[in-house]
């Protein structure tokens, strides 16, 4: 993706050479609003599953600690602070709640005693966002998510200026990490970009592998995106890596659409369902052989069969117009050669075209 002198910011989270750390947050001062994106990366991908079928009991545990803490401290909490919260510590909500107090805040100081409660009730979700915060608190990212101020955090509320930005996740070791983080950045992105002041200046969002980020919550964030002046890139080795309730509404709520060389049959048979069909018009040539009647006219064709070794025959020409897939399945899966990709695009006015195969090497 190019040097590191081609960006003005390079973060690299779990590396102790970058020069930025990333805001956990989103540079938000909103407890409501930083719950909403966090419980989006933590548990996005498995919020089907949960009590509700979305994120937002998790979002509301998240802002019920999340409110109180910075109401006390005047800043959210760290990864290992969240985490002790989340896991119910004596120590630190008995701490978090003597600072409430001491501050004056009764109305945060009843929303952290609801979240006690919650604690101990049978499926509370304060235990799986704890397992799920875990795994940023960890030796290798100890140096980042600081909220203290002691570093300098990069936070997508800077998107209101011309800024070329890259963001490099932890490949090895901390996969789950990396898609959750993956996940937290398109959640801040959708989220920064749909609440900038000056639209005139475009956002644009690149995944390298936006695999395990399609949520439905995100999948609304892009949907919002157009509006907004902005746009996101995802990349995808296949389509199952993305839920199967939501591949179809992936492909329609993007404008443009990309499948390379070797996609498989049925991930090209979204594509091609999405592409559609379009009217075409087709010549059915027939031979048929001529029996002849008359005496005089076998022998002519029996001269002839002798001479040429073929039957006479005569060719009948039907004109049809029919209606076929602008790309099969079976032809985006072998018939497109290797370094080559069929894309359709659509203009910012909504004007779409139809697939075309364009070389990518040039």
């Amino acid at each position: 993706l190019g040097a590191d002198e081609a960006f003005d910011v390079v973060v690299k989270i779990g590396r102790p050479d970058s020069g930025y750390d990333l805001d956990l947050y989103g540079g938000t001062t909103d407890p409501d609003e930083a719950a909403g994106i966090l419980a989006e990366a933590l548990i996005g991908d498995m919020a089907a599953s949960l009590p509700g079928g979305d994120s937002r009991r998790a979002a509301t545990a998240l802002a019920q600690l999340l409110g109180p803490y910075r109401a006390a401290h005047g800043r959210f909490p760290s990864v290992p602070d969240l985490r002790e919260l989340l896991d119910g510590s004596k120590t630190a909500v008995n701490a978090l709640r003597e600072a409430l107090d001491e501050a004056g805040e009764r109305a945060q100081a009843r929303e952290l005693e609801a979240r006690v409660r919650q604690s101990g009730a049978p499926g509370d979700v304060g235990a799986l966002l704890a397992d799920r915060i875990a795994l940023l608190d960890r030796p290798a990212f100890a140096d980042f998510f600081d909220t203290t101020g002691d570093r300098r955090p990069f936070s997508l509320r800077a998107l209101e200026h011309p800024l070329r930005v890259r963001i490099d996740l932890p490949e090895r070791g901390h996969a789950e990490a990396s898609r959750m983080l993956a996940r937290l950045v398109l959640a801040q992105f959708t989220e920064c970009a749909v609440g900038r002041a000056d639209r005139s200046l475009f956002a644009c969002l690149v995944l390298d592998d936006a695999s395990h980020t399609i949520t439905p919550e995100a999948l609304r964030g892009i949907q919002r995106l157009r509006s907004a002046h902005a746009g996101a890139v995802l990349t995808l080795r296949t389509l199952d890596d993305v839920p199967e309730s939501l591949r179809s509404a992936l492909l329609g709520a993007v404008g443009c659409r990309m499948a390379c060389a070797g996609v498989t049959t049925w991930d090209g048979a979204r594509f091609a369902e999405v592409w559609g069909t379009e009217w075409v018009e087709t010549r059915d040539v027939t031979d048929r052989q001529i029996i002849a009647e008359e005496p005089l006219t076998k022998v002519l064709h029996f001269i002839r069969k002798v001479a040429t070794g073929k039957a006479v025959t005569t060719q009948s020409v039907t004109v049809r117009t029919v209606e076929r897939e602008r790309w099969s399945a079976s032809e985006l899966a072998h018939a497109v050669p290797p370094g080559h990709a069929v894309l359709s695009v659509t203009s910012v006015r909504g004007e779409g075209g139809p697939p075309v195969l364009v070389d990518l090497r040039g």
